[in-house]
């Protein structure tokens, strides 16, 4: 028999609300396949792009995402969100449907699934990957309570929930991956994760690194505020555009600034350990990345996002970010006032976790295949 057909089949499946859901999923499926299991990933084109570069050897599937777009304005934030329910849940619908239909076409043991309340299912074990189990909501308390007992409601239809954070808090994530009350089912901390490595830096560090990501047309929008800063930099910088498609719109000179689309990791690794200075949001995954390389940041939260915004304020707190909104960002103060932070070394984690969550998880998986 196949030797393929005898290992667990296991669907890793990461939201497409910007990248940084697929690339901490890059350090689950490293561990799956070192513990022998066949793993199918899905997502959409810009998605499976990325995972290619890392994983040629594993299957894909095209699943489409829910395709959330952010307003232009702060105070839109709320509203746009708001329209777009409708979408999400009908999005989330048709999802557990392609899953049915895939587990049945692929013989899949297993799902591990970031963010997607979709990929749950009743005959196989399911894993809901978050470190929101409190959801930040501008409009106050009572409506973060509302928000988290719907996304316990969704989060229990799985078999177990893992957050990527330490288990002591505040961790990484503060009240967002340690709030008061926990979801009904078993929850395990695997530790951050991040495809990133601790890097000896080549030379001296003095490069500033900007990272753009996220979605349009905030990405844009932070995009044409950097060039335009960029062009009077006295400094050696580097700028990331977040386009791992290309395009875009053509930038102007930015003098000694380099500039890439889209880096491979191995190459993103060692500018940020090169780094004096890294410029980027303050998505979860790009504070693991920031962690894993010992980097000093200089955090700009997405206009309206208050995930972000809390995790900004949560890390100066601790002297280990300085943060600016996107419309207050002024690049050459920034830069003075990083010069202040802390050491950002980063924290100890020996993946211990997440090897001993994911082989408990691969024992609960039926063999594809009978023996």
């Amino acid at each position: 028999m196949n030797a393929e057909r005898n290992k667990k089949h296991i669907l890793v499946a990461p939201l497409d609300w910007g990248l940084g859901h697929t690339t901490r999923c890059i350090p689950i499926i490293y561990e799956l396949l070192k513990q022998d299991a066949h793993v199918v990933a899905a997502g959409n084109q810009v998605q499976l792009r990325l995972l290619k570069e890392e994983f040629p050897q594993i299957s894909y599937q095209h699943l489409d995402g829910y395709n959330v777009h952010y307003a232009a304005r702060r105070n839109r934030f709320v509203l746009n969100m708001l329209q777009q329910v409708p979408a999400i849940v009908k999005a989330i619908r048709s999802e557990n449907k392609w899953l049915r239909k895939t587990v049945m076409q692929h013989a899949i043991d297993g799902v591990i699934s970031d963010n997607r309340f979709g990929l749950y299912h009743k005959d196989i074990p399911t894993v809901f990957i978050t470190h929101q189990l409190r959801i930040k909501n501008p409009l106050g308390s009572r409506m973060e309570n509302l928000s988290q007992r719907i996304n316990y409601r969704w989060i229990r239809r799985f078999s177990r929930c893992w957050v990527p954070d330490y288990p002591e808090a505040p961790g990484l994530a503060g009240d967002l991956s340690h709030p008061e009350s926990m979801p009904a089912i078993p929850v395990e901390y695997l530790g951050p994760l991040s495809r990133m490595q601790p890097l000896a830096a080549e030379g001296v560090k003095e490069t500033v690194l900007i990272l753009l990501s996220g979605p349009e047309p905030q990405r844009s929008v932070f995009e044409t505020i950097v060039c335009r800063q960029l062009q009077s930099l006295k400094k050696a910088a580097i700028l990331v555009r977040g386009l791992p498609d290309g395009g875009g719109p053509s930038l102007p000179a930015l003098g000694t600034t380099l500039v890439y689309n889209h880096l491979p990791a191995q190459m993103l690794n060692q500018l940020m350990s090169n780094a004096a200075y890294v410029v980027c949001r303050s998505g979860y995954s790009s504070v693991m990345d920031l962690q894993a390389v010992g980097a000093k940041p200089i955090l700009v939260p997405t206009p309206g996002q208050t995930e972000q915004e809390y995790l900004a304020v949560l890390l100066h707190s601790q002297n280990r970010a300085v943060i600016s909104s996107q419309e207050a960002f002024d690049l050459e103060g920034l830069l003075e006032k990083a010069g202040q932070l802390n050491d950002a070394l980063p924290l100890s984690s020996n993946g211990t976790a997440l090897t001993q969550a994911v082989g408990h998880f691969l024992s609960n998986c039926g063999l594809s295949a009978p023996e």
